[in-house]
């Protein structure tokens, strides 16, 4: 049976305690419980700030640690999306779990020093978030050692927005960003497991993830696919949201940001749609 490396957390010399039955490894561990209080934080295919972005972590996500390096970085597993990588900064990840209650309700919001707009700057945190604030006054929260401005917080049922094609408008222009996951830097899977996730959906982390969890296989030449807005489109190693009959917003290197654009200059561009879909819990 093949293990995906990508969503189970196994190499030669370490592996999780939970796959000891499933795969070979010098020696397996019982995870860690962690919570990452850095607003992001990237996660690397290796252990090296010049390897390759593959995802990130967002304040108050719970992580799996197996590995606490003397190089500053941690072998880890997000609870979210099961993803495995190798993140910078242990300093970021605490052993105190905090409820979460709220999320960050703005595209980004500030971290202040102090409770005031004038303070410095020393993080910030993207929507979606989810954090676990104490009032201040009706200006702001402090939120672990700083303080966020009050009305960018909400309450997490109140920023369900089950309409993730309305969702998805709301990042047009963010910048296209390998391993992106987040309002300040997106790729095209980020994209749409953001939205998703807004959505109360769980959604996997990368293209072919999510094909396989939400795409079918085309029966039909694809001009004759009734498209409607929702739909998810899969091509090899890329994926859209529709947004009407003819038109994809996705997360594309080829703009480097997020855009509508009708579904046939995608196609002409060389990209072939392989399958389509719609989130099964929607």
């Amino acid at each position: 049976m093949s293990v995906d490396p990508r969503v189970n957390a196994y190499r030669s010399d370490l592996a999780d305690l939970a796959l000891a039955d499933t795969v070979e490894a010098d020696r397996f561990v019982e995870p860690l419980l962690r919570q990452c209080i850095r607003g992001v934080l990237p996660v690397f295919d290796k252990p090296d700030f010049r390897a390759q972005q593959i995802s990130q972590v967002r304040y108050g996500e719970f992580l799996d640690v197996f590995e606490m390096r003397n190089d500053g970085f941690a072998w880890v597993q997000n609870r979210t999306d099961r993803y495995v990588g190798y993140l910078p900064g242990t300093e970021h990840l605490s052993e105190e779990i905090s409820a979460l209650s709220k999320r960050i309700s703005a595209l980004s919001t500030f971290v202040y020093e102090e409770p005031s707009i004038k303070s410095p700057v020393i993080d910030e945190l993207v929507w979606g978030s989810y954090v676990s604030p104490s009032p201040v006054d009706e200006k702001f929260f402090k939120v672990g050692n700083g303080y966020v401005f009050a009305k960018h917080v909400s309450p997490a049922s109140e920023i369900r927005a089950e309409d993730y094609v309305f969702s998805a408008g709301r990042l047009l222009d963010v910048p296209y960003l390998w391993g992106g996951r987040t309002s300040r830097g997106l790729d095209c899977s980020g994209l749409v497991q953001l939205v998703l996730d807004l959505a109360g959906i769980d959604c996997p982390r990368d293209t072919d993830l999510q094909r396989e969890a939400f795409g079918q296989t085309l029966s039909e030449h694809w001009r004759d696919v009734g498209w409607k807005r929702g739909d998810l489109v899969f091509f090899p190693g890329h994926v859209g949201i529709m947004t009407d009959a003819d038109k994809m917003i996705h997360a594309t290197g080829f703009a480097m940001k997020v855009i509508v654009e009708p579904l046939v200059d995608v196609v002409a561009r060389g990209d072939e749609i392989k399958a389509s879909g719609r989130p099964k819990d929607h």
